[in-house]
C-alpha cells in the first residue's frame, strides 16, 4: 500500500458520514455513567462483530479487538473513551439524551462512534496492510479509570498508540497535534482531621477539627504560591469539607477532599508529599491529627515529539497543512489517555468540534448545552485510518 491508495481510502470514507453520524446520535441519545456503560459495549460488539471481528469485554464495560493485516508487522494501538456524565443536558437537539441527569457532554459518543467507522473501513482493507490494529473502547476515563483496566489486561501494548479527543475550542476542520504537555495529571485527596469535641463556650476543652481544616485549605495554597516556580503550573482544588454536628459544638472531626493537577511527574510527586506534610503539620500545631489518602486518577499527558511529528504530517494530509496545529497551549484537565502513552509510544490529538453558526458547539465541555459540529466524526475517523495505515505501511 502506497500513500496514493491511503489517499483514495480516505476520501471514500465520505460516503459513510450518515453511518457515523447515526452512531454517534445512538450514543448521544443512551449515555451511560463510568462502570456502567453495559448498552453502549453491547452497541460496539454489535457493530465490530458485523466487520467480522472478535471481542472482548475489559472489566465488564471496556470492549476490546483487534485487525489483523495481511502479514506480520507493526502493532498500533487505537483508544477511544465511552462513558458520559452526571450532567443533565439543557440542548434541545432532536437526539438529546433518553436519561435524566446523565450526558455526553464531552464527546465521548463522538470518540466511540468515530472509532468504530475507522474499525470497519479498516477491516475492510486488511488484507492491504501489514500487522494490526488494536481497538480499545475504554471505559471509566471520566473518573481516571478505564485505562489501568486495559493495562492489567496486557492489551496495551504494541509500537504507536493513537487516540483523540474534540475540543470545542477548535473550529471544525482544524486539528491540534502538539508535542509535549498536554494535560495535568489528575490526583484526589481527602484529608480526614480528628481533633475532641467541646461546647463552644469552653474551645480549650476541645480540639476544634473544623478550625484545623478551614486553616489547611488556605495554607495548602502556599504551596502554589511559594513553594512552586511560577513557571510551573500547580492547581491545589479543594471542593468539598465537611465537618461538625450542630452550631454549638467544637467539630469532633472534618474532611477535605480536592485534586492536585500538574504537568510534570517530578513536580506532581513534590505537591503531593508536600501537602501531606503541611496538613499534618498544621493539625498537630492545635492538637489534632491529620491522616491523607491519594488517589492517582492519571499520569500528564505528554506527546513524544517523534510520533506527534508523525501525526502532524499525516494530519496535514487529512485537513490540509494550513489546518494543524501545532502549538496548542495546555490544559489542566486530566485524560487517562496518558497511560497508554507511557506502555506504547503515541500521540493524543485533538479534533476542533465548535463552529460559530452554532453558539452551543462552543461552549465548554462538561457544560449541559455542548454540542458539536458533527463534520468533526468523519476527520477523526478519517485520521484514525491514515495514521494507522501509514505507520504499518511504514510511510512516516
Amino acid at each position: 500500500m502506497n500513500n496514493l491508495r491511503i489517499n483514495e481510502i480516505v476520501r471514500k470514507m465520505e460516503t459513510e458520514r450518515d453511518y457515523v453520524v447515526s452512531l454517534r446520535r445512538f450514543f448521544h441519545e443512551n449515555p451511560e455513567l463510568p462502570r456502567e456503560e453495559f448498552g453502549t459495549a453491547d452497541r460496539i460488539e454489535e457493530e465490530l462483530k458485523s466487520f467480522g471481528l472478535e471481542t472482548k469485554r475489559v472489566d465488564g464495560t471496556g470492549v476490546y479487538s483487534e485487525i489483523k493485516g495481511k502479514g506480520e508487522g507493526k502493532t498500533i494501538v487505537l483508544r477511544a473513551d465511552i462513558d458520559a456524565l452526571p450532567v443533565e443536558e439543557t440542548n434541545g437537539c432532536a437526539f438529546k439524551s433518553k436519561k435524566k441527569g446523565v450526558m455526553h457532554a464531552c464527546g465521548h459518543d463522538a470518540h466511540a462512534a468515530s472509532l468504530l467507522l475507522a474499525a470497519k473501513i479498516l477491516s475492510e482493507h486488511r488484507d492491504e496492510f501489514n500487522g494490526t490494529v488494536k481497538l480499545c473502547f475504554q471505559q471509566a476515563e471520566e473518573i481516571g479509570y478505564g485505562a489501568m483496566e486495559f493495562i492489567k489486561a496486557g492489551l496495551v501494548t504494541g509500537d504507536r498508540s493513537f487516540g483523540i479527543h474534540l475540543a470545542s475550542n477548535i473550529p471544525v476542520g482544524k486539528v491540534s497535534a502538539t508535542s509535549g504537555p498536554n494535560n495535568a495529571s489528575v490526583d484526589y485527596f481527602k484529608i480526614t482531621i480528628s481533633g475532641r469535641g467541646a461546647h463552644v463556650s469552653t474551645p480549650e476543652k476541645g480540639v476544634d477539627a473544623l478550625y484545623v481544616a478551614s486553616q489547611i485549605v488556605v495554607s495548602a495554597q502556599a504551596l502554589v504560591t511559594r513553594r512552586t516556580n511560577p513557571t510551573d503550573s500547580v492547581v491545589i482544588g479543594i471542593g468539598k469539607m465537611e465537618a461538625g454536628t450542630a452550631y454549638n459544638i467544637v467539630a469532633k472531626s472534618a474532611v477535605l477532599e480536592g485534586t492536585i493537577r500538574v504537568m510534570y511527574p517530578e513536580i506532581r510527586a513534590k505537591v503531593k508529599k508536600e501537602l501531606e506534610v503541611l496538613s499534618k503539620n498544621i493539625a498537630s500545631i492545635y492538637g489534632a491529627e491529620a491522616e491523607i489518602e491519594y488517589k492517582d486518577f492519571t499520569s500528564p499527558l505528554i506527546n513524544p515529539v517523534s510520533t506527534t511529528e508523525e501525526v502532524a504530517k499525516v494530519a496535514g494530509e487529512v485537513v490540509g497543512k494550513e489546518n494543524v496545529i501545532t502549538n496548542r497551549p495546555y490544559s489542566l484537565g486530566g485524560d487517562d489517555f496518558a497511560e497508554f502513552i507511557l506502555r506504547v509510544p503515541g500521540t493524543y490529538v485533538y479534533v476542533g468540534s465548535g463552529n460559530e453558526s452554532n453558539p452551543n458547539t462552543l461552549v465548554a465541555h462538561h457544560d449541559g448545552l455542548f454540542e458539536i459540529d458533527e463534520d468533526c466524526l468523519l476527520i477523526a475517523s478519517k485520521l484514525h485510518v491514515a495514521y494507522s495505515l501509514s505507520f504499518l505501511e511504514n510511510l512516516i
